[in-house]
Protein backbone atom coordinates (compact mmCIF):
# COMPACT_ATOMS: atom_id res chain seq x y z
CA UNK A 1 0.00 0.00 0.00
CA UNK A 2 1.28 3.55 -0.73
CA UNK A 3 2.44 5.52 2.29
CA UNK A 4 -0.27 8.02 3.32
CA UNK A 5 0.47 11.67 2.50
CA UNK A 6 -0.65 14.48 4.78
CA UNK A 7 -0.24 18.10 3.68
CA UNK A 8 0.32 21.37 5.54
CA UNK A 9 -0.79 24.61 3.88
CA UNK A 10 0.50 27.74 5.69
CA UNK A 11 -1.57 30.87 5.23
CA UNK A 12 -1.07 34.47 6.29
CA UNK A 13 -4.07 36.65 7.05
CA UNK A 14 -5.68 37.38 3.64
CA UNK A 15 -5.67 41.13 4.28
CA UNK A 16 -1.90 41.08 4.78
CA UNK A 17 -0.83 38.32 2.40
CA UNK A 18 0.45 38.60 -1.15
CA UNK A 19 1.53 42.25 -0.99
CA UNK A 20 3.26 42.01 -4.39
CA UNK A 21 -0.05 40.92 -5.92
CA UNK A 22 -1.76 44.19 -5.02
CA UNK A 23 -3.05 45.94 -8.11
CA UNK A 24 -4.34 42.74 -9.72
CA UNK A 25 -7.77 43.62 -8.30
CA UNK A 26 -9.18 46.55 -6.34
CA UNK A 27 -7.66 46.82 -2.87
CA UNK A 28 -11.00 46.05 -1.25
CA UNK A 29 -11.11 42.74 -3.13
CA UNK A 30 -7.50 41.77 -2.42
CA UNK A 31 -8.25 39.66 0.70
CA UNK A 32 -10.90 37.76 -1.26
CA UNK A 33 -8.38 37.08 -4.03
CA UNK A 34 -5.84 35.70 -1.56
CA UNK A 35 -8.53 33.43 -0.11
CA UNK A 36 -9.60 32.32 -3.60
CA UNK A 37 -6.03 31.31 -4.44
CA UNK A 38 -5.93 29.25 -1.25
CA UNK A 39 -9.36 27.75 -1.97
CA UNK A 40 -8.28 26.42 -5.35
CA UNK A 41 -5.05 25.12 -3.81
CA UNK A 42 -6.73 23.17 -1.01
CA UNK A 43 -9.50 21.90 -3.29
CA UNK A 44 -6.83 20.11 -5.33
CA UNK A 45 -4.93 19.03 -2.22
CA UNK A 46 -7.86 17.32 -0.50
CA UNK A 47 -8.48 15.26 -3.64
CA UNK A 48 -5.05 13.65 -3.23
CA UNK A 49 -3.93 13.84 0.41
CA UNK A 50 -5.33 11.84 3.28
CA UNK A 51 -5.36 14.90 5.49
CA UNK A 52 -4.84 18.64 4.90
CA UNK A 53 -4.04 21.05 7.73
CA UNK A 54 -4.10 24.81 7.14
CA UNK A 55 -1.86 26.64 9.63
CA UNK A 56 -3.39 30.11 9.68
CA UNK A 57 -2.15 33.35 11.21
CA UNK A 58 -5.80 34.46 11.65
CA UNK A 59 -7.98 31.34 11.64
CA UNK A 60 -11.22 33.32 11.78
CA UNK A 61 -10.48 34.88 8.39
CA UNK A 62 -10.08 31.57 6.55
CA UNK A 63 -13.05 29.59 7.88
CA UNK A 64 -14.52 29.24 4.34
CA UNK A 65 -11.74 26.72 3.68
CA UNK A 66 -13.43 24.31 6.09
CA UNK A 67 -15.97 23.49 3.38
CA UNK A 68 -13.21 21.54 1.62
CA UNK A 69 -12.70 19.30 4.63
CA UNK A 70 -9.41 20.81 5.81
CA UNK A 71 -8.42 21.30 9.44
CA UNK A 72 -7.51 24.84 10.49
CA UNK A 73 -4.79 25.23 13.09
CA UNK A 74 -4.05 28.59 14.68
CA UNK A 75 -0.43 29.58 14.17
CA UNK A 76 1.24 29.90 17.56
CA UNK A 77 4.93 30.31 16.76
CA UNK A 78 7.04 33.37 15.92
CA UNK A 79 5.08 33.98 12.72
CA UNK A 80 7.49 32.82 10.03
CA UNK A 81 6.65 30.27 7.37
CA UNK A 82 9.04 27.56 8.54
CA UNK A 83 7.85 27.70 12.14
CA UNK A 84 4.24 27.39 10.95
CA UNK A 85 5.18 24.31 8.96
CA UNK A 86 6.99 22.76 11.91
CA UNK A 87 3.88 23.36 14.02
CA UNK A 88 1.73 21.52 11.48
CA UNK A 89 4.32 18.76 11.22
CA UNK A 90 4.25 18.14 14.98
CA UNK A 91 0.48 17.71 14.88
CA UNK A 92 0.49 15.33 11.93
CA UNK A 93 3.49 13.31 13.04
CA UNK A 94 1.97 12.75 16.48
CA UNK A 95 -1.02 11.08 14.86
CA UNK A 96 0.95 8.99 12.33
CA UNK A 97 4.71 8.70 12.84
CA UNK A 98 5.19 6.82 9.56
CA UNK A 99 3.35 9.18 7.19
CA UNK A 100 4.78 11.29 4.40
CA UNK A 101 4.24 14.92 5.38
CA UNK A 102 4.23 17.68 2.79
CA UNK A 103 4.34 21.47 2.81
CA UNK A 104 2.25 23.02 0.05
CA UNK A 105 2.20 26.73 -0.75
CA UNK A 106 -1.25 28.36 -0.72
CA UNK A 107 -0.97 30.39 -3.94
CA UNK A 108 -1.49 27.78 -6.65
CA UNK A 109 -4.80 28.65 -8.38
CA UNK A 110 -4.04 26.48 -11.43
CA UNK A 111 -3.22 23.42 -9.33
CA UNK A 112 -4.94 20.18 -10.33
CA UNK A 113 -4.94 16.87 -8.43
CA UNK A 114 -2.96 15.28 -11.26
CA UNK A 115 -0.09 17.71 -10.61
CA UNK A 116 0.19 16.62 -6.99
CA UNK A 117 -0.27 12.97 -7.85
CA UNK A 118 2.59 13.10 -10.36
CA UNK A 119 4.96 14.74 -7.87
CA UNK A 120 4.09 12.34 -5.06
CA UNK A 121 4.48 9.35 -7.36
CA UNK A 122 8.00 10.48 -8.30
CA UNK A 123 9.13 10.83 -4.69
CA UNK A 124 8.40 7.55 -2.88
CA UNK A 125 10.75 6.96 0.02
CA UNK A 126 12.63 10.23 -0.42
CA UNK A 127 12.55 13.73 0.99
CA UNK A 128 11.88 15.76 -2.14
CA UNK A 129 10.69 19.11 -3.44
CA UNK A 130 9.12 20.79 -6.46
CA UNK A 131 10.72 24.05 -7.57
CA UNK A 132 8.54 26.90 -8.72
CA UNK A 133 8.23 28.20 -12.29
CA UNK A 134 11.38 30.32 -11.94
CA UNK A 135 13.37 27.47 -10.43
CA UNK A 136 14.34 29.43 -7.32
CA UNK A 137 11.42 28.92 -4.95
CA UNK A 138 9.64 25.82 -3.65
CA UNK A 139 5.95 25.05 -4.03
CA UNK A 140 5.91 21.55 -2.51
CA UNK A 141 8.23 19.87 -0.02
CA UNK A 142 7.72 16.21 0.93
CA UNK A 143 9.31 14.30 3.78
CA UNK A 144 10.45 10.72 3.52
CA UNK A 145 8.05 8.29 5.23
CA UNK A 146 8.45 8.94 8.94
CA UNK A 147 11.21 11.47 8.27
CA UNK A 148 11.61 15.13 9.12
CA UNK A 149 10.16 17.72 6.77
CA UNK A 150 13.05 20.12 7.56
CA UNK A 151 11.63 23.18 5.74
CA UNK A 152 13.96 25.86 4.38
CA UNK A 153 11.42 28.20 2.80
CA UNK A 154 12.44 31.77 2.02
CA UNK A 155 14.51 33.45 -0.68
CA UNK A 156 16.30 30.80 -2.76
CA UNK A 157 14.46 27.94 -1.08
CA UNK A 158 14.90 25.54 -4.01
CA UNK A 159 18.67 25.66 -3.60
CA UNK A 160 18.37 25.54 0.19
CA UNK A 161 16.23 22.42 0.03
CA UNK A 162 18.63 20.78 -2.43
CA UNK A 163 21.61 21.60 -0.20
CA UNK A 164 19.77 20.16 2.79
CA UNK A 165 19.49 16.84 0.94
CA UNK A 166 16.04 16.96 -0.67
CA UNK A 167 15.68 15.60 -4.21
CA UNK A 168 14.42 17.96 -6.92
CA UNK A 169 11.41 16.38 -8.63
CA UNK A 170 11.14 16.62 -12.41
CA UNK A 171 7.42 16.06 -12.98
CA UNK A 172 6.16 18.84 -15.31
CA UNK A 173 3.15 19.51 -13.03
CA UNK A 174 2.51 22.99 -14.49
CA UNK A 175 -0.18 23.99 -12.01
CA UNK A 176 2.01 22.95 -9.09
CA UNK A 177 4.95 25.03 -10.29
CA UNK A 178 2.92 28.17 -11.12
CA UNK A 179 2.77 30.01 -7.82
CA UNK A 180 1.27 33.50 -7.86
CA UNK A 181 3.15 36.42 -6.30
CA UNK A 182 2.53 39.19 -8.86
CA UNK A 183 -0.13 40.23 -11.38
CA UNK A 184 2.08 38.80 -14.13
CA UNK A 185 2.12 35.43 -12.32
CA UNK A 186 -1.67 35.55 -12.11
CA UNK A 187 -1.88 36.13 -15.85
CA UNK A 188 0.30 33.07 -16.46
CA UNK A 189 -1.85 31.00 -14.11
CA UNK A 190 -4.86 32.16 -16.10
CA UNK A 191 -3.20 30.85 -19.25
CA UNK A 192 -2.85 27.45 -17.58
CA UNK A 193 -6.46 27.46 -16.39
CA UNK A 194 -7.64 28.91 -13.10
CA UNK A 195 -9.54 26.92 -10.53
CA UNK A 196 -13.19 27.75 -9.86
CA UNK A 197 -12.76 30.10 -6.88
CA UNK A 198 -10.18 32.36 -8.52
CA UNK A 199 -11.96 32.25 -11.86
CA UNK A 200 -15.25 33.24 -10.25
CA UNK A 201 -13.68 36.10 -8.34
CA UNK A 202 -12.14 37.43 -11.54
CA UNK A 203 -15.42 37.01 -13.40
CA UNK A 204 -14.18 34.21 -15.60
CA UNK A 205 -15.22 30.67 -16.27
CA UNK A 206 -13.03 27.87 -14.99
CA UNK A 207 -10.90 26.64 -17.87
CA UNK A 208 -9.39 23.19 -18.49
CA UNK A 209 -5.73 23.22 -17.58
CA UNK A 210 -3.29 23.51 -20.45
CA UNK A 211 0.03 21.70 -20.46
CA UNK A 212 3.51 23.04 -21.07
CA UNK A 213 5.42 25.93 -19.64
Amino acid sequence: MPTPVDLIVPLKAPRAGKSRLRGAVDDAVHPALVLALASDTVAAAVAVARRVVVVAAEPETVTPLKEFGVEILAESGPGDLNSALRQGELLLRADDPAAVIGALQADLPALRPADLTAAIAEAPGRRAFVADWAGTGTTLLLSAPGGSLDPWFGAGSARAHAVSGAVALRAPAPGLRRDVDTPADLAQARDLGLGPATAALLGEREQPQRGGR
